[in-house]
């Protein structure tokens, strides 16, 4: 299935299967482009968020009026900094920021138990590398896009071009077929390189 993309001057259609890299200034504003891309075309979407908590990302989506009731929040931070946790089936924490493989299963969870169009937001790839290492991220990275073709579902992955090297950027850009670029002073560009068949 084909799911809606609308990000600055694109509107185009991108097929279930689809990983969207957004790269982005370390401070840059991505809840602009983040929330545009959940909001649209979709029946239900996670976002794994490793740089706030579960209600901070709620919050976020009440202001930039995302509809809550699709959304599933997987809180990274709150056990390792010892928050409080929100019991509710729509709040999902793993032990500690760098558990990639509780992330990849969670993911893996959440497609496998909603039909029809998903999305994914991971805020963000750097935030991961951070507490884990480049290497890690990079394969739980390729472990998560399996599973959106897996399942018919496109994410969203954060990537600071400020923080990596550009063999690692590079790296990670080779991965993804749409590569959103956000520079320093908000202006967007969209790269979409899908194969025809």
């Amino acid at each position: 299935m084909d799911y809606t993309l609308a990000v600055g001057d694109v509107d185009t259609t991108i097929p279930g299967g689809t990983g969207v890299l957004l790269l982005h200034p370390s401070i840059g504003e991505t809840d602009r482009i983040d929330t545009d891309f959940l909001k649209a075309d979709t029946d239900n979407f996670l976002v794994v968020s490793t740089r706030t908590t579960a209600r901070e990302v709620e919050q976020k989506l009440e202001h930039y009026d995302v509809d809550e009731s699709r959304a599933e929040i997987l809180d990274t931070i709150s056990v390792e900094r010892g928050y409080s946790r929100r019991s509710s089936d729509h709040f999902h924490y793993v032990s500690a920021p760098d558990d990639l493989d509780g992330v990849v299963e969670q993911v893996e969870r959440f497609l496998s138990s909603h039909a029809g169009k998903r999305r994914l937001s991971v805020d963000s790839l750097t935030e991961l590398a951070y507490y884990a290492d480049a290497d890690g991220v990079y394969d739980a990275t390729v472990e998560m896009l399996d599973l959106l073709g897996e399942h018919d579902a496109v994410g969203l992955f954060h990537l600071s071009h400020e923080v990596h090297d550009d063999d690692v950027l590079d790296r990670f850009r080779s991965l993804f077929d749409v590569v959103i670029d956000l520079d320093d002073g908000g202006d967007v560009t969209v790269s979409v390189d899908l194969d025809e068949e």
